[in-house]
Protein backbone atom coordinates (compact mmCIF):
# COMPACT_ATOMS: atom_id res chain seq x y z
CA UNK A 1 0.00 0.00 0.00
CA UNK A 2 1.29 3.53 -0.94
CA UNK A 3 2.69 5.62 2.51
CA UNK A 4 1.98 9.10 2.76
CA UNK A 5 4.88 10.76 2.70
CA UNK A 6 5.18 13.20 5.81
CA UNK A 7 7.10 16.58 5.34
CA UNK A 8 10.34 17.64 6.43
CA UNK A 9 10.57 19.93 9.97
CA UNK A 10 10.20 23.90 9.20
CA UNK A 11 8.11 25.99 7.75
CA UNK A 12 4.46 23.67 8.63
CA UNK A 13 3.45 22.74 5.23
CA UNK A 14 0.49 24.60 4.01
CA UNK A 15 -1.06 21.82 2.19
CA UNK A 16 -1.74 19.77 5.76
CA UNK A 17 -3.39 22.84 7.63
CA UNK A 18 -7.15 22.52 6.36
CA UNK A 19 -9.12 20.42 7.02
CA UNK A 20 -11.73 19.00 4.25
CA UNK A 21 -14.57 20.60 6.64
CA UNK A 22 -13.15 23.57 6.64
CA UNK A 23 -12.42 23.92 2.51
CA UNK A 24 -15.67 22.97 2.04
CA UNK A 25 -16.87 26.15 3.84
CA UNK A 26 -15.09 27.95 1.25
CA UNK A 27 -17.50 29.71 -1.30
CA UNK A 28 -15.24 29.64 -4.48
CA UNK A 29 -15.59 28.35 -7.87
CA UNK A 30 -13.74 25.30 -6.49
CA UNK A 31 -15.68 24.16 -3.63
CA UNK A 32 -19.50 25.39 -5.17
CA UNK A 33 -19.59 24.33 -8.53
CA UNK A 34 -20.13 20.47 -7.63
CA UNK A 35 -22.46 19.20 -5.10
CA UNK A 36 -20.99 18.43 -1.92
CA UNK A 37 -20.84 14.91 -2.65
CA UNK A 38 -17.30 15.83 -5.05
CA UNK A 39 -14.22 15.71 -4.25
CA UNK A 40 -12.84 19.07 -5.96
CA UNK A 41 -9.50 18.53 -7.57
CA UNK A 42 -9.69 20.56 -11.09
CA UNK A 43 -9.39 24.41 -11.48
CA UNK A 44 -6.41 25.87 -10.37
CA UNK A 45 -7.50 27.06 -6.25
CA UNK A 46 -4.74 25.84 -3.75
CA UNK A 47 -6.23 23.88 -0.37
CA UNK A 48 -3.95 26.32 1.45
CA UNK A 49 -4.72 29.02 4.16
CA UNK A 50 -3.11 32.10 3.24
CA UNK A 51 0.42 32.97 4.03
CA UNK A 52 0.84 35.21 7.26
CA UNK A 53 2.56 38.21 5.55
CA UNK A 54 -0.41 37.95 2.86
CA UNK A 55 -3.11 38.03 5.71
CA UNK A 56 -1.20 40.64 7.65
CA UNK A 57 -1.02 43.00 4.49
CA UNK A 58 -4.93 42.36 3.93
CA UNK A 59 -5.73 42.57 7.22
CA UNK A 60 -3.81 46.28 7.76
CA UNK A 61 -5.84 47.42 4.75
CA UNK A 62 -8.87 46.81 5.95
CA UNK A 63 -8.18 48.33 9.11
CA UNK A 64 -6.71 51.51 7.87
CA UNK A 65 -9.51 50.99 5.11
CA UNK A 66 -7.19 51.45 2.45
CA UNK A 67 -9.96 50.09 -0.30
CA UNK A 68 -8.99 52.86 -2.54
CA UNK A 69 -7.19 52.80 -6.22
CA UNK A 70 -3.78 51.42 -7.14
CA UNK A 71 -0.56 53.50 -7.37
CA UNK A 72 3.05 52.87 -7.59
CA UNK A 73 5.38 50.67 -8.64
CA UNK A 74 6.19 48.49 -5.05
CA UNK A 75 4.55 45.41 -6.76
CA UNK A 76 6.73 45.57 -9.37
CA UNK A 77 9.81 46.67 -7.12
CA UNK A 78 9.20 43.24 -4.83
CA UNK A 79 8.76 41.34 -8.37
CA UNK A 80 12.22 42.68 -9.30
CA UNK A 81 13.72 41.71 -5.80
CA UNK A 82 11.86 37.95 -6.11
CA UNK A 83 13.40 37.38 -9.66
CA UNK A 84 16.77 38.27 -8.61
CA UNK A 85 16.74 35.87 -5.85
CA UNK A 86 14.68 33.21 -7.26
CA UNK A 87 15.62 32.96 -10.90
CA UNK A 88 19.14 34.64 -11.06
CA UNK A 89 17.38 37.68 -12.98
CA UNK A 90 18.77 41.02 -12.37
CA UNK A 91 17.50 42.83 -15.60
CA UNK A 92 14.14 43.14 -14.83
CA UNK A 93 13.36 46.89 -15.80
CA UNK A 94 10.58 48.58 -13.38
CA UNK A 95 10.09 51.40 -15.61
CA UNK A 96 9.03 48.67 -18.29
CA UNK A 97 6.03 46.90 -16.10
CA UNK A 98 2.40 48.03 -16.05
CA UNK A 99 -0.27 46.56 -13.64
CA UNK A 100 -2.62 45.20 -15.03
CA UNK A 101 -6.39 43.24 -13.74
CA UNK A 102 -4.88 39.78 -14.07
CA UNK A 103 -2.69 37.41 -16.12
CA UNK A 104 -5.27 36.46 -18.43
CA UNK A 105 -6.67 40.09 -19.22
CA UNK A 106 -2.73 41.59 -19.41
CA UNK A 107 -2.23 38.89 -22.04
CA UNK A 108 -5.83 40.44 -24.18
CA UNK A 109 -4.37 43.97 -23.75
CA UNK A 110 -0.81 42.68 -24.97
CA UNK A 111 -2.22 40.99 -28.42
CA UNK A 112 -4.46 44.13 -28.82
CA UNK A 113 -1.02 45.94 -29.17
CA UNK A 114 0.43 44.08 -31.60
CA UNK A 115 -2.07 42.48 -33.55
CA UNK A 116 -5.44 43.13 -34.68
CA UNK A 117 -8.64 41.78 -35.38
CA UNK A 118 -8.56 38.32 -37.82
CA UNK A 119 -4.56 38.30 -37.21
CA UNK A 120 -3.46 34.81 -35.98
CA UNK A 121 -1.93 34.00 -32.72
CA UNK A 122 0.06 30.63 -32.12
CA UNK A 123 -0.72 28.35 -29.41
CA UNK A 124 0.77 25.57 -28.02
CA UNK A 125 -1.40 22.75 -27.35
CA UNK A 126 -2.50 20.90 -25.32
CA UNK A 127 -2.92 24.32 -23.35
CA UNK A 128 -4.98 26.47 -20.72
CA UNK A 129 -8.24 26.47 -22.46
CA UNK A 130 -8.45 30.31 -22.31
CA UNK A 131 -6.17 30.69 -24.67
CA UNK A 132 -8.59 29.97 -27.19
CA UNK A 133 -11.75 31.45 -25.06
CA UNK A 134 -10.15 35.04 -25.09
CA UNK A 135 -7.84 35.13 -28.30
CA UNK A 136 -11.50 33.86 -30.26
CA UNK A 137 -13.34 36.29 -27.87
CA UNK A 138 -11.39 39.50 -29.43
CA UNK A 139 -11.28 38.24 -32.85
CA UNK A 140 -8.16 37.07 -33.23
CA UNK A 141 -7.98 33.52 -34.71
CA UNK A 142 -5.72 30.43 -32.92
CA UNK A 143 -3.03 28.53 -35.25
CA UNK A 144 -2.47 25.35 -33.29
CA UNK A 145 1.68 24.47 -32.66
CA UNK A 146 1.33 21.30 -30.59
CA UNK A 147 3.79 20.19 -28.12
CA UNK A 148 5.96 17.23 -29.03
CA UNK A 149 5.14 13.57 -27.73
CA UNK A 150 7.68 14.67 -25.39
CA UNK A 151 5.49 17.44 -23.99
CA UNK A 152 8.05 19.81 -24.64
CA UNK A 153 7.83 22.40 -27.65
CA UNK A 154 8.76 21.26 -31.15
CA UNK A 155 10.41 24.01 -32.71
CA UNK A 156 9.49 22.54 -36.37
CA UNK A 157 6.06 22.45 -35.63
CA UNK A 158 6.42 25.72 -33.81
CA UNK A 159 8.60 27.11 -37.07
CA UNK A 160 5.66 25.52 -39.43
CA UNK A 161 3.05 27.67 -37.52
CA UNK A 162 5.06 30.96 -37.60
CA UNK A 163 5.27 29.99 -41.25
CA UNK A 164 1.18 30.04 -42.24
CA UNK A 165 0.88 32.49 -39.70
CA UNK A 166 2.49 35.30 -41.42
CA UNK A 167 1.95 34.00 -44.91
CA UNK A 168 -0.54 36.38 -45.38
CA UNK A 169 1.27 39.42 -44.45
CA UNK A 170 -0.48 40.70 -41.67
CA UNK A 171 1.06 40.96 -38.40
CA UNK A 172 1.47 37.57 -35.88
CA UNK A 173 1.95 36.55 -31.89
CA UNK A 174 2.70 33.64 -29.66
CA UNK A 175 1.25 33.21 -26.90
CA UNK A 176 3.41 31.40 -24.96
CA UNK A 177 2.86 29.09 -21.33
CA UNK A 178 5.86 29.10 -19.35
CA UNK A 179 5.75 27.12 -17.49
CA UNK A 180 3.17 24.94 -19.39
CA UNK A 181 -0.24 24.31 -18.36
CA UNK A 182 -1.17 21.56 -18.44
CA UNK A 183 2.15 19.94 -18.56
CA UNK A 184 3.90 21.74 -15.72
CA UNK A 185 6.66 21.32 -18.72
CA UNK A 186 9.37 24.34 -17.64
CA UNK A 187 11.48 25.60 -21.08
CA UNK A 188 14.96 25.80 -21.19
CA UNK A 189 17.26 28.96 -21.82
CA UNK A 190 18.23 26.64 -24.91
CA UNK A 191 14.45 26.49 -25.93
CA UNK A 192 12.94 29.83 -25.24
CA UNK A 193 16.40 31.99 -26.57
CA UNK A 194 15.73 29.01 -30.38
CA UNK A 195 11.83 30.60 -29.61
CA UNK A 196 13.45 34.35 -29.70
CA UNK A 197 15.28 33.59 -32.55
CA UNK A 198 12.30 32.11 -34.86
CA UNK A 199 9.68 34.96 -33.84
CA UNK A 200 12.30 37.41 -35.01
CA UNK A 201 12.96 35.79 -38.20
CA UNK A 202 9.24 35.56 -39.16
CA UNK A 203 7.83 38.91 -37.15
CA UNK A 204 5.86 37.16 -34.97
CA UNK A 205 5.48 39.24 -31.18
CA UNK A 206 6.00 37.00 -28.17
CA UNK A 207 4.09 37.19 -25.19
CA UNK A 208 4.31 35.07 -22.51
CA UNK A 209 2.07 34.03 -19.93
CA UNK A 210 4.49 33.11 -17.09
CA UNK A 211 1.99 32.84 -14.09
CA UNK A 212 3.25 29.66 -12.69
CA UNK A 213 6.92 30.96 -12.77
CA UNK A 214 7.38 30.76 -8.80
CA UNK A 215 5.47 27.23 -8.52
CA UNK A 216 8.94 25.09 -9.96
CA UNK A 217 10.49 21.86 -8.58
CA UNK A 218 14.37 22.21 -6.91
CA UNK A 219 15.55 20.11 -9.27
CA UNK A 220 14.20 22.48 -12.13
CA UNK A 221 14.94 26.66 -13.26
CA UNK A 222 12.74 28.33 -14.53
CA UNK A 223 14.10 30.79 -17.22
CA UNK A 224 12.13 34.09 -17.52
CA UNK A 225 11.43 34.81 -21.42
CA UNK A 226 12.56 37.90 -21.25
CA UNK A 227 16.11 37.08 -20.18
CA UNK A 228 17.05 35.03 -22.68
CA UNK A 229 19.13 36.49 -26.26
CA UNK A 230 16.73 37.82 -29.21
CA UNK A 231 13.68 38.59 -26.68
CA UNK A 232 13.96 42.22 -26.68
CA UNK A 233 10.77 42.62 -28.20
CA UNK A 234 9.34 40.33 -26.28
CA UNK A 235 6.16 40.94 -23.68
CA UNK A 236 5.10 38.94 -20.40
CA UNK A 237 2.98 38.40 -17.99
CA UNK A 238 3.56 37.91 -14.05
CA UNK A 239 1.64 37.69 -10.86
CA UNK A 240 2.01 35.96 -7.19
CA UNK A 241 -1.40 34.79 -8.21
CA UNK A 242 -0.53 31.20 -8.68
CA UNK A 243 2.25 30.75 -5.94
CA UNK A 244 0.59 32.28 -3.10
CA UNK A 245 -3.13 31.29 -4.07
CA UNK A 246 -4.74 34.80 -4.51
CA UNK A 247 -7.15 34.42 -7.65
CA UNK A 248 -10.21 36.17 -5.71
CA UNK A 249 -7.15 38.64 -5.43
CA UNK A 250 -6.76 40.43 -8.57
CA UNK A 251 -3.56 42.03 -10.01
CA UNK A 252 -0.92 41.09 -12.08
CA UNK A 253 2.38 42.27 -14.26
CA UNK A 254 2.92 43.61 -17.79
CA UNK A 255 6.37 43.24 -18.44
CA UNK A 256 8.00 44.79 -21.65
CA UNK A 257 11.52 43.81 -23.15
CA UNK A 258 13.54 46.71 -24.82
CA UNK A 259 12.30 46.55 -28.06
CA UNK A 260 8.96 46.57 -26.77
CA UNK A 261 9.02 49.54 -24.13
CA UNK A 262 6.95 51.78 -26.91
CA UNK A 263 4.12 48.85 -27.09
CA UNK A 264 3.51 48.68 -23.65
CA UNK A 265 3.42 52.53 -23.46
CA UNK A 266 0.79 52.93 -25.80
CA UNK A 267 -1.73 50.84 -23.42
CA UNK A 268 -4.44 52.50 -22.72
CA UNK A 269 -4.54 54.65 -19.09
CA UNK A 270 -7.48 53.23 -18.01
CA UNK A 271 -5.90 49.35 -17.81
CA UNK A 272 -4.04 50.24 -14.81
CA UNK A 273 -7.54 51.24 -13.07
CA UNK A 274 -8.41 47.33 -13.59
CA UNK A 275 -6.51 45.53 -10.60
CA UNK A 276 -7.68 45.69 -6.68
CA UNK A 277 -5.74 47.63 -4.87
CA UNK A 278 -5.88 45.24 -1.71
CA UNK A 279 -4.63 43.05 -4.79
CA UNK A 280 -1.70 44.50 -5.45
CA UNK A 281 -0.73 45.05 -1.51
CA UNK A 282 -1.61 41.31 -1.00
CA UNK A 283 0.69 40.29 -4.02
CA UNK A 284 3.33 43.01 -3.06
CA UNK A 285 3.59 41.13 0.54
CA UNK A 286 3.80 37.85 -0.87
CA UNK A 287 6.88 38.33 -3.28
CA UNK A 288 8.27 40.18 -0.53
CA UNK A 289 7.62 38.48 2.48
CA UNK A 290 6.25 34.83 1.51
CA UNK A 291 9.26 32.77 0.46
CA UNK A 292 9.24 30.80 3.50
CA UNK A 293 6.10 29.76 3.07
CA UNK A 294 6.10 28.99 -0.80
CA UNK A 295 9.06 26.90 0.11
CA UNK A 296 6.94 25.07 2.29
CA UNK A 297 4.11 24.66 -0.66
CA UNK A 298 6.95 23.60 -2.98
CA UNK A 299 8.17 21.02 -0.94
CA UNK A 300 4.23 19.71 0.15
CA UNK A 301 3.63 19.31 -3.70
CA UNK A 302 6.98 17.35 -4.26
CA UNK A 303 5.49 14.97 -1.30
CA UNK A 304 1.83 14.84 -3.41
CA UNK A 305 3.75 14.36 -6.88
CA UNK A 306 5.54 11.25 -5.67
CA UNK A 307 2.62 10.37 -3.69
CA UNK A 308 0.11 10.62 -7.26
CA UNK A 309 2.76 8.66 -9.12
CA UNK A 310 2.55 5.91 -6.22
CA UNK A 311 -0.53 5.71 -5.96
CA UNK A 312 -1.60 5.37 -10.01
CA UNK A 313 1.54 2.61 -10.29
CA UNK A 314 -0.83 0.58 -7.53
CA UNK A 315 -3.98 1.55 -8.60
CA UNK A 316 -4.60 2.69 -11.90
CA UNK A 317 -1.44 1.24 -13.61
CA UNK A 318 -3.21 2.52 -17.28
CA UNK A 319 -2.56 5.99 -16.65
CA UNK A 320 0.31 7.56 -17.98
CA UNK A 321 1.84 10.11 -15.88
CA UNK A 322 4.86 12.16 -16.22
CA UNK A 323 5.19 14.81 -13.24
CA UNK A 324 6.14 18.07 -14.18
CA UNK A 325 8.67 20.15 -13.19
CA UNK A 326 5.92 23.00 -12.39
CA UNK A 327 2.90 23.98 -11.31
CA UNK A 328 0.26 21.92 -9.23
CA UNK A 329 -1.26 20.75 -11.62
CA UNK A 330 -0.65 16.52 -12.84
CA UNK A 331 -1.72 15.83 -16.95
CA UNK A 332 -3.31 12.28 -16.76
CA UNK A 333 -3.11 10.32 -20.20
CA UNK A 334 -5.93 8.23 -19.27
CA UNK A 335 -6.94 6.88 -23.25
CA UNK A 336 -5.67 2.78 -22.24
CA UNK A 337 -8.74 2.62 -19.44
CA UNK A 338 -11.02 2.53 -22.32
CA UNK A 339 -12.91 5.64 -21.44
CA UNK A 340 -13.51 7.66 -24.36
CA UNK A 341 -12.46 10.94 -25.23
CA UNK A 342 -13.86 12.16 -21.79
CA UNK A 343 -13.13 10.11 -19.02
CA UNK A 344 -13.32 13.69 -16.53
CA UNK A 345 -16.81 12.86 -17.13
CA UNK A 346 -16.32 8.97 -16.25
CA UNK A 347 -14.59 10.08 -12.71
CA UNK A 348 -17.09 12.58 -12.26
CA UNK A 349 -20.53 10.81 -12.53
CA UNK A 350 -19.19 6.73 -11.46
CA UNK A 351 -16.37 8.18 -9.07
CA UNK A 352 -17.98 11.65 -7.27
CA UNK A 353 -14.63 13.17 -8.10
CA UNK A 354 -13.97 16.21 -10.24
CA UNK A 355 -10.72 16.62 -12.56
CA UNK A 356 -10.58 18.95 -15.15
CA UNK A 357 -11.31 17.34 -18.56
CA UNK A 358 -8.81 17.56 -21.26
CA UNK A 359 -11.10 18.51 -24.41
CA UNK A 360 -11.10 21.92 -24.23
CA UNK A 361 -6.85 22.51 -23.86
CA UNK A 362 -7.14 21.54 -27.34
CA UNK A 363 -5.51 19.05 -29.61
CA UNK A 364 -3.78 16.14 -28.14
CA UNK A 365 -6.28 16.83 -24.80
CA UNK A 366 -8.70 14.24 -25.52
CA UNK A 367 -8.57 10.89 -23.54
CA UNK A 368 -6.66 13.25 -20.53
CA UNK A 369 -7.86 14.64 -17.45
CA UNK A 370 -6.08 17.83 -15.32
CA UNK A 371 -5.68 16.97 -11.95
CA UNK A 372 -4.85 19.43 -9.16
CA UNK A 373 -2.03 18.21 -6.90
CA UNK A 374 -2.74 21.39 -4.46
CA UNK A 375 -4.20 19.33 -1.50
CA UNK A 376 -3.52 17.27 1.33
CA UNK A 377 -2.02 13.86 0.75
CA UNK A 378 -5.37 12.53 2.31
CA UNK A 379 -7.35 14.00 -0.32
CA UNK A 380 -5.13 12.97 -3.42
CA UNK A 381 -5.44 9.52 -2.20
CA UNK A 382 -9.13 9.70 -1.71
CA UNK A 383 -9.08 10.83 -5.15
CA UNK A 384 -7.54 8.10 -6.59
CA UNK A 385 -9.56 6.23 -4.57
CA UNK A 386 -12.57 7.44 -6.00
CA UNK A 387 -10.98 7.34 -9.80
CA UNK A 388 -10.51 3.55 -9.14
CA UNK A 389 -13.82 2.62 -7.97
CA UNK A 390 -15.11 5.32 -11.27
CA UNK A 391 -13.81 1.59 -13.32
CA UNK A 392 -15.72 -0.66 -11.28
Amino acid sequence: MTSIPQHQPGEPNPLRALTLGQLRRRTSMKWRTYPADVLPLWVAEMDVPLAEPVARAVTDAMELGDTGYPVGTAYAEALAAFAGKRWGWDDLAVERTAIVPDVMLGVVEMLKLVTGRGDPVVVNPPVYPPFYQFVTHMDRRVVEAPLGADLRLDLGTLEDAFRRAVADGGRAAYLLCSPHNPTGTVHTAEELAAVAALAERYGVRVVADEIHAPVVTAGARFVPYLSVPGAERGLALMSASKGWNLAGLKAALALAGPGAAADLARMPEEVGHGPSHVGVLAHTAALRDGAAWLDAVLAGLDENRRLLTGLLAEHLPGVVHRPGEATYLAWLDCRALGLGDDPADVFLHRGRVALSSGIPFGTGGAGHVRLNLAASPEVITEAVRRMTAALD
